[in-house]
């Protein structure tokens, strides 16, 4: 019996070179990549216009922790600093005017961010219940009033007749609630299954448990967004308190930061109850700015990965 012999054939595919094959996986996945020389003119442009957002906060910070000398030589803002000096921070944080409004800004933001999602998650819940009473009489005057304002004089006339001049509710409550916002969170609330709502009913559950303990629960992405809208809206304010409020004592950390940073006036050892000399004025103003920035930079990156996502699904339906 003899051994059958296989005469392999020879191959009529073509082995390609490395580049080619790289080039062919490129044309596979999608669009083949530009030649390096336009890669590297992308990476400068992107560089330079990183360089034009970072440098004016790398200004403001190395200016408010430079020495006296350096601001002096440099004529006010210092791009990077010889030294770290904390004077400024300890003169503006020693219980002054800068502390006292900041603690009102603080205060304000928090409790001003919990009632505006409290009043705006109740009323955006009761327009997205088929049925509910008055329900779209009461979205038409929601959506006028995203359009149409009343103005200046007389949203200051109520507010005086309500008795909320001097008082820091005279910076929460005209507002509270924002049209665009409950618009967004009845959005939210329609996408909610129906049957998991009408399974809660026949449980025995209320209106009110089931708001609480099923709608609240599921909405953790836009109230996160939401949260943030209101919060951010709250601690950047000065409006409000420059015309409501006619006591410095009650001012924000916004409106502080107008007075002496904007319209530059300078801060005197009375302002911040500081016996010694006060470090440079320039240093101060940056101090002040970095003072109300960290918050919000803080918060933000911790709330940013609802960002996208709540208000993706919360704008899909209306």
């Amino acid at each position: 019996m003899s051994a059958t012999r296989t005469v392999e054939r020879p191959s009529n595919r073509t082995v390609m070179p490395p580049s080619r094959q790289r080039r062919g996986r490129r044309l596979v996945l999608g669009t083949p990549l530009p030649p390096w020389y336009v890669q590297l003119a992308k990476a400068l442009v992107l560089g330079v216009f990183c360089a034009v957002v970072i440098a004016p906060f790398v200004a403001i910070i190395s200016t408010s922790i430079a020495p006296r000398d350096q601001i002096s030589r440099a004529g006010g803002l210092v791009l990077w600093p010889d030294a770290v000096n904390l004077d400024a921070y300890r003169s503006i944080l020693s219980g002054g005017v800068v502390t006292q409004a900041a603690l009102i800004s603080v205060g304000v933001t928090v409790v001003g961010t919990a009632l505006s999602l409290f009043t705006s998650c109740l009323l955006a819940y009761g327009l997205s219940r088929p049925g509910s009473f008055a329900s779209r009489p009461m979205l038409l005057i929601i959506l006028f009033s995203m359009l149409f304002s009343a103005g200046i004089i007389p949203t200051y006339l109520l507010v005086r007749g309500v008795g909320l001049i001097d008082t820091l509710w005279a910076l929460i409550l005209p507002t509270m609630i924002s049209g665009f916002n409950v618009v967004v969170l009845r959005s939210f609330f329609m996408n909610i299954p129906a049957e998991l709502l009408e399974s809660a009913r026949i449980d025995g559950a209320g209106e009110w448990r089931i708001f609480s303990g099923i709608v609240i629960p599921l909405s953790k992405a836009v109230l996160a967004v939401i949260g943030l809208f209101y919060a951010v809206s709250y601690w950047n304010a000065y409006f409000n308190a420059l015309i409501y409020l006619n006591d410095s004592g009650l001012w924000p950390l916004q409106l502080v930061l107008r007075t002496y940073v904007i319209n530059e006036t300078a801060l005197s050892n009375t302002d911040l109850s500081v016996a010694e000399n006060l470090p440079a004025q320039p240093s101060l103003q940056m101090a002040i700015l970095v003072v109300s920035l960290v918050p919000i930079l803080i918060v933000y990156p911790f709330l940013q990965r609802h960002f996208a996502k709540g208000m993706m699904i919360g704008a899909v339906k209306g």
